[in-house]
């Protein structure tokens, strides 16, 4: 029997679609060019978690991702040849080994896709001729092209995700805000219509493993885990 889980109901026209209209805008670096600007202002996007920078580049009106400690009033500069200052926009061979920046581009003139959330920051370890490394937040180490552009600093909203939620409310406010489904009901505890884990014939807390060629529907659980189980006679 067919079975339309939750996972497949997202999509065009859907409730689980982001209210991206209601989102101030796309935030990315400036076009490829030396330019300099004043912040006019710091608002909030529910899109997104960081605070985000109102730019005026010489008429241009952008946005940027705040670090921590820019104002309303602070000159930001981005290019080759922008001063190694927090907030200003460089690319990764321009900034010294052991600098702290956010929102790194993936590839050069993308506008930034590396570390954009609240308190976030990557540190410069090494610079080649043509690679730089970069250690992400997760501590992973993964190297970017020397014209990738990075802005200096650490990104404001630090210790965001501390807070706790106090009520069940909040939460749903929180999830409703990105399109988000709350509250998430585990799988077991459904009627066998709504997912395959659901009725009264499965067991809670057993290993359920995906067939190899399961459709998208059926990729649930253990999705063909290397092994599983207690590991009786493993050596240990």
């Amino acid at each position: 029997m067919g079975k339309n889980i939750t996972s497949q109901k997202r999509g065009k026209g859907s409730i689980y679609k982001a209210p991206s209209f209601r989102y101030v805008g796309e935030v990315k670096h400036p076009a490829l060019a030396e330019m300099t600007g004043k912040v006019t202002d710091i608002v909030h996007s529910q899109g997104h978690s960081a605070p985000i920078a109102k730019i005026n580049y010489n008429g241009n009106h952008l946005l940027g991702i705040a670090p921590y400690g820019m104002r309303v009033g602070d000159e930001v500069s981005a290019g080759q040849n922008a001063p190694l200052k927090d907030g200003n926009t460089l690319p990764l061979s321009k900034i010294p080994e052991g600098a702290l920046i956010f929102n790194i581009e993936s590839l050069p003139g993308d506008g930034g896709k590396f570390v954009r959330t609240t308190g976030g920051f990557a540190r410069v370890l090494s610079k080649e001729r043509m690679e730089v490394k970069v250690m992400l937040p997760s501590k992973k180490e993964r190297s970017f092209h020397p014209q990738c552009r990075a802005t200096i600093g650490v990104i404001a909203g630090g210790g965001r995700t501390e807070k706790p939620f106090m009520k069940a409310g909040e939460m749903s406010k929180k999830r409703a805000a990105r399109g988000k489904l709350y509250p998430h009901t585990s799988a077991q505890s459904m009627n066998a219509v709504a997912h395959p884990f659901g009725g009264s014939s499965t067991n809670k807390g057993r290993p359920t493993i995906a067939r190899k060629h399961a459709p998208p529907g059926a990729k649930v659980g253990m999705i063909r885990p290397r092994q599983s189980g207690r590991g009786k006679g493993r050596k240990q």
